[in-house]
């Protein structure tokens, strides 16, 4: 079997050649990529000469290189299309995959060779990217266990490979539930839902085969379902099955992973030394302790239910107009819609013309050539793995900067959610290779694709990360792009999203579909006015998520955990109100438990909007949400990547380390945070 993985790719710029790439040939791809790369750990282990610089970190730098490729073709691919064959894949090489990372995170001879560099550091006269490239790879090491005592690292191994077993079994769990749930509707069924809603359940329903409409599980349907379906009871329906994924008795159980996978984090850190796996997690982080993310989170939350009681008076007269008592979680984004069009007279169905998806994606593109000077280049020459997604050269003049995929709507397999990830990243050892950066959204599929504001920021705000890997400008591969501190990373896309609202952005690519018409001067004015409105709900619900995620990585005993009581119980204690969902329930916390990545880290979109609250102020400080001076600033922090330390950057671009005033302000919540402080 001719396997593209094993060819020189002719493909435009290098792109995967997905028209020819199948399940079938990642099983022997990462066979041969991980004897290669077992084998180049033992050419610089095995090398004669002392450890220098180059022999030794460059040579880690540069090793595993097939790896890499298979293993971010793969990763992208089994989260974007998810089919049966890729997921058994996934689910047979996760352990191989993590024994292989513990071969070269443990193994003795090539930590101390690492370790004697770092011992002579001061000696080396490093450049200051090398230098910090020799401190995080050290302390990558360490980290890992490369330290401890031999029982110790096989424990650690055992524990590495255990976890990319449950972390596989959780993600496809999640999306077991995702794909197994729908709501059928007939026509009867359609009260009080605008016309973008009914398209793309009907979309939804013809993806899967069935006649008139239906509501699944992506965000993107069911959140505008709860918003504007008049029908009480099939709300309540929806709301039951969205947040119980993950929960159903049976093989696709995530309640009886989740204890495993903490009981086996918090080992780990305990022998690495550290307290419990929060610990441990936030000790490489710019918030260093997790009374640092406590004393934020808790001076937000206080604020926040200051604004959600106001904003629960506000909607109980509507509710009980209609016979309810009391507000049900289910109730909550259907009255708030209410109140919003009452208060400003600003209804979403009305809104959602002026937000094409393809004017706001040239928004993006646009924003990106105004701050950075770079341009968006549609390419149909180049292959990609889905008929919805489209390959858009990146240039800066005339210079090649990468390729950007854009993967935007949900479908059946696809992971929900919005990322952002990398087929190829950036570097320059080595000779200069410029990356393959892809977006996914989850929008709703239908013609004309029509989104939300809310959709419309988080476009943004992935197309924020892509910038960050586009504009990446480094010479060492493990410091290219997003792979800063996870509390940093989300500083770039953050920032990205304030763009969208600047009235040049509006009055430009806010267009109604069908007449071409600009976004009315009045209706900009209330959409802006009402930026802040149920930001008690939006901040409730993401914070408690924050702190409950804090609370799962320290607890004592994590492997006895009742985690739905918990849950219960500790959402209880904080003072969650009844009518309020946390916004992602543990046993469908992805970002926690199908991987690490934000594990003991939900809290970092809410550090970074310290970050990007006080940044994009400096541009208002300039009077120019364009102000090239600033903008140059800007771009520095992300052509840096992890190239320096991480506030550093942030002070080099700002002038002065943030603080929470423009974050409170940001969120309309300045006033809310003094009062809950008197």
């Amino acid at each position: 079997m001719t396997n593209p993985f094993f060819e020189t790719w002719s493909t435009p710029f290098g792109a995967p050649p997905f028209d020819r790439i199948r399940a079938e040939h990642f099983p022997p791809a990462f066979d041969r990529a991980m004897a290669e790369g077992l084998a180049d750990i033992d050419a610089i282990t095995g090398n004669p000469d002392a450890p220098n610089f180059a022999n030794t970190i460059e040579a880690l730098e540069q090793s595993g290189a097939l790896l890499n490729t298979v293993g971010a073709v793969f990763g992208n691919m089994v989260a974007s299309l998810g089919d049966d064959g890729l997921q058994q894949v996934e689910r047979d090489y996760a352990p191989k995959l993590a024994a292989h990372g513990s071969k070269v995170s443990l193994n003795a001879a090539l930590f101390a060779r690492v370790a004697a560099l770092h011992a002579r550091a001061e000696e080396l006269a490093l450049a200051p990217d090398a230098r910090r490239l020799l401190e995080r790879t050290y302390l990558g090491f360490v980290r890992a266990g490369a330290a401890l005592d031999a029982a110790a690292k096989t424990r650690m191994a055992e524990i590495s490979e255990r976890l990319a077993v449950v972390h596989t079994e959780f993600g496809q769990n999640v999306l077991h539930d995702e794909r197994a749930w729908h709501l059928p509707l007939v026509a009867a069924d359609l009260a009080g839902l605008p016309d973008f809603v009914r398209d793309g359940a009907a979309e939804a329903a013809k993806e899967r085969g069935l006649e008139g409409y239906a509501i699944t599980l992506s965000r993107s349907l069911i959140e505008p379902f709860l918003t504007f379906s008049a029908r009480r009871d099939l709300r309540e329906i929806a709301y039951a099955a969205w947040v119980a994924r993950g929960t159903h008795p049976g093989a696709h159980d995530n309640t009886v992973l989740i204890p495993e996978i903490l009981a086996l984090r918090d080992e780990r850190a305990r022998l690495l030394g550290y307290a419990h796996y929060a610990d441990f997690r936030l000790a490489d982080t710019m918030a260093g302790t997790p009374a640092a993310v406590a004393g934020l989170t808790g001076e937000v939350w206080q604020a926040a239910l200051v604004r959600v009681a106001d904003e629960r008076g506000a909607l109980l007269p509507l509710a009980q107009a209609d016979g309810l008592n009391e507000i049900a979680a289910w109730d909550w984004r259907y009255y708030a819609e209410k109140v919003r069009q009452a208060r400003y007279d600003l209804d979403e169905a009305a809104l959602k013309p002026y937000f094409e998806f393809e004017n706001i994606q040239r928004a993006a593109f646009d924003t990106a050539g105004k701050l950075f000077g770079l341009s968006f280049h549609l390419r149909a020459d180049v292959p990609v793995y889905h008929p919805d997604v489209r390959a858009y050269e990146v240039r800066e003049g005339e210079r090649h900067i990468g390729l950007f995929l854009a993967d935007p709507f949900a479908r059946a397999g696809k992971r929900s959610g919005a990322w952002m990830s990398s087929y190829r990243e950036q570097r320059g050892l080595g000779g200069e290779v410029r990356p393959i950066i892809v977006n996914n959204n989850n929008f709703a599929k239908a013609t004309p694709a029509l989104l939300s504001f809310d959709d419309a920021e988080t476009l943004f705000h992935e197309f924020g990360h892509a910038l960050h890997g586009l504009l990446s400008d480094v010479h060492y591969p493990s410091q290219s792009g997003t792979s800063v501190r996870r509390d940093f990373v989300e500083f770039p896309s953050q920032v990205f999203e304030h763009w969208l609202s600047v009235p040049e952005t509006l009055q430009a690519y806010a267009r109604h579909y069908a007449t071409g018409e600009a976004l009315p001067a009045a209706l900009m004015q209330r959409l802006l006015a009402a930026r802040n409105f149920n930001q008690g709900f939006a901040t409730v619900e993401y914070t408690a998520s924050a702190m409950l995620d804090m609370e799962l990585h320290a607890h004592p005993d994590p492997g006895g955990l009742d985690v739905q009581a918990y849950e219960r119980e500790m959402l209880a204690r904080i003072g969650m109100p009844a009518e309020i969902g946390v916004r992602h329930r543990p046993p469908h916390f992805q970002h926690l438990f199908a991987g690490a990545g934000y594990a003991a880290g939900y809290y970092s979109y809410l550090w970074a909007e310290v970050l990007d609250a006080d940044g994009f102020a400096a541009f208002e400080e300039a009077g120019d949400p364009f102000h090239a001076e600033t903008a140059a600033r800007l771009k520095r922090v992300l052509q840096a990547g992890d190239s320096a330390d991480p506030m550093a950057l942030y002070v080099a671009f700002r002038g002065s380390a943030p603080g929470t005033a423009a974050l409170l302000r940001n969120r309309g919540l300045l006033d809310e945070a003094v009062a809950a402080l008197s």
